[in-house]
């Protein structure tokens, strides 16, 4: 489980595609050093195990599947990465509660700066829209950020300086895709509702004259 509160912005420096996956090399610059093998860590917004750590950076890999439904696929030697260590029991929730299990790949369609700040619209993928709501939670890239605007398809985010200095975010253009996952809460309350029969699978709308 994480925040959503990026702890640094890594570096890829390696990526190779083998049967099992893609391998990765990133030099994580945490200050407690690297996180042990087993360790669960963020990679732009998707979990991944440890399974070496040596010095200051940490191998893993990504298998086909976790290929087929995120954009770490399309990493390089060089590429920035945001990284978010497992949180602990006391941890402070900076963010929201994260999985790091990412619900569908957005698309940039607009990129609005304004002095420090800037304002980033993406087109959310069908399956995952029902969970968007304005003023809601949503985890981009593995960052924690609050829906600014929501007019389906096109969620809005606002990014303070902090979150673009401290995070990819700064190098968001119209074009680049970015891993989403929804907040935890809507996916578990929609549940929830379809067990008890309130909700249609599939649909938005409760079933009439139902009641719990």
């Amino acid at each position: 489980m994480f925040s959503g509160i990026v702890e640094r912005v890594g570096i890829v420096e390696r990526a190779e595609r083998a049967a099992s996956g893609l391998h990765l090399s990133i030099e994580s610059g945490f200050e407690a050093g690297p996180p042990a093998p087993g360790a669960s860590v963020s990679v732009n917004g998707v979990s991944l195990t440890v399974e070496r750590a040596e010095g200051g950076r940490f191998d893993a890999v990504a298998v086909a599947e976790t290929l087929r439904v995120t954009t770490l696929g399309a990493l390089r030697a060089g590429d920035r990465v945001n990284l978010e260590r497992a949180l602990r029991v006391g941890d402070e929730v900076g963010g929201h509660w994260v999985q790091g299990h990412v619900d569908g790949v957005g698309r940039v369609t607009a990129v609005r700066r304004d002095a420090g700040d800037a304002r980033v619209t993406i087109e959310v993928p069908e399956a995952m829209r029902r969970f968007v709501a304005s003023k809601g939670s949503i985890t981009v890239d593995g960052v924690s950020l609050t829906v600014a605007a929501w007019e389906d398809p096109l969620l809005t985010v606002a990014l303070v300086p902090h979150t673009l200095a401290c995070t990819t975010a700064s190098e968001y253009e119209p074009g680049r895709l970015v891993n989403l996952e929804s907040d935890l809460v809507a996916r578990a309350l929609e549940r929830l509702l379809e067990a008890r029969g309130l909700l249609e699978r599939g649909s938005d709308n409760p079933l009439p004259g139902r009641t719990a």
